[in-house]
């Protein structure tokens, strides 16, 4: 079983430190929840542990099991077992979808799929994820809508098979139906693969839906805090006000009060909230 063990990490991006000696550890099979105030590293942990160039690495460690993450390329990362689900998939114009897709598979596996092996494949998962056959005849995300792009996402992941699948924001902007979806495919992917995740969400849908095994929140760049459900569902409630008072912890970077902050305000909760009357 696969574990990611990241100590003291300390990222800048353009010369502005965000992460400021963050300890984590993720186990293979577990569901974290990642929450916390906007700007505060959520995203930015997500892209230091799969090599995005833009975010520096100044200090710490990050290993999976005896690898040692920060030495390898985004390509080995990839092979090892690591994944990310972007916050805003891109259109990649002159690549086209499936033989993409084809390509990260066999890249990923010591045996080749045949053609015909890997449109079985793809032809399972696309039903899965509820995005039509063909729309793979198109370029990467070309002409998908926000919510197919979305599913995109989580078509590589149950594709590629990942131990540690991290997931940014993958619900915001999807429908009830798109949220349930995507849900349902973690959930499987969890339970039948084993996969470990991290999930970033403003969304308490999503957190009762996945079910999350432990909920940690990141505040200043540090886990200031973790638990159970009991967490995110606070903060659903109450905002991030009562960490201030509870650990001592002045958040940085309030660009409203913190007591209106909270998963209840998103636009798609009112959505999820309007569709269930």
């Amino acid at each position: 079983m696969k574990k990611l063990v990241i100590k003291n990490l300390h990222v800048s991006v353009e010369e502005k430190e965000i992460l400021k000696g963050l300890d984590l550890v993720v186990n293979e099979g577990e569901v974290v929840a990642v929450l916390g105030p906007n700007g505060h590293g959520k995203s930015t942990l997500l892209n230091a542990i799969m090599g995005n160039p833009r975010y520096k690495v100044t200090e710490g460690e990050i290993f999976l099991d005896d690898q040692n993450v920060l030495e390898m390329s985004v390509d080995e990362r990839s092979k090892a077992g690591l994944f990310l689900a972007f916050q805003t998939p891109a259109e990649i114009p002159g690549v086209n979808s499936s033989e993409f897709l084809k390509a990260a598979i066999n890249e990923h596996n010591e045996k080749r799929l045949s053609l015909y092996q890997f449109y079985k494949v793809l032809d399972t998962a696309s039903k899965e994820v509820n995005i039509p056959f063909e729309m793979f005849n198109r370029n990467l995300n070309d002409g998908f809508s926000g919510g197919e792009k979305k599913r995109n996402e989580i078509l590589q992941m149950m594709l590629l098979n990942p131990n540690i699948a991290m997931l940014d924001e993958i619900d915001s902007g999807l429908d009830v139906d798109a949220i349930n979806t995507v849900s349902d495919c973690i959930n499987k992917q969890h339970k039948e693969k084993g996969t470990g995740f991290l999930i970033i969400s403003h969304y308490a849908r999503l957190f009762e839906l996945v079910k999350p095994t432990r909920t940690v929140v990141i505040v200043n760049g540090k886990v200031v805090c973790e638990g159970g459900p009991e967490i995110y569902k606070k903060i659903d409630k109450f905002g991030y006000e009562w960490i201030k008072k509870e650990y001592g912890v002045s958040i940085e970077k309030e660009e409203q009060p913190m007591n209106k902050v909270s998963l209840g305000t998103c636009a798609t909760k009112e959505v999820i909230t309007n569709g269930n009357k």
